[in-house]
């Protein structure tokens, strides 16, 4: 399964950039973004085959 992972502004909260990952490096990304206090927003990415 693949996810979509944005970063968040700290002011408003807009995506100010995203990237889509597979589930094994979701754990890491999320490690790392609560280390530095980094805003994300995750969510299952959309599958190209519809």
């Amino acid at each position: 399964m693949r996810f979509e992972i944005m970063r968040l502004d700290d002011v408003n909260g807009t995506a100010v950039d995203s990237t889509v990952v597979d589930a094994a490096s979701v754990n890491r990304i999320v490690q790392q973004a609560a280390s530095t206090g980094q805003r994300i927003y995750i969510r299952p990415a959309a599958s190209a085959a519809q």
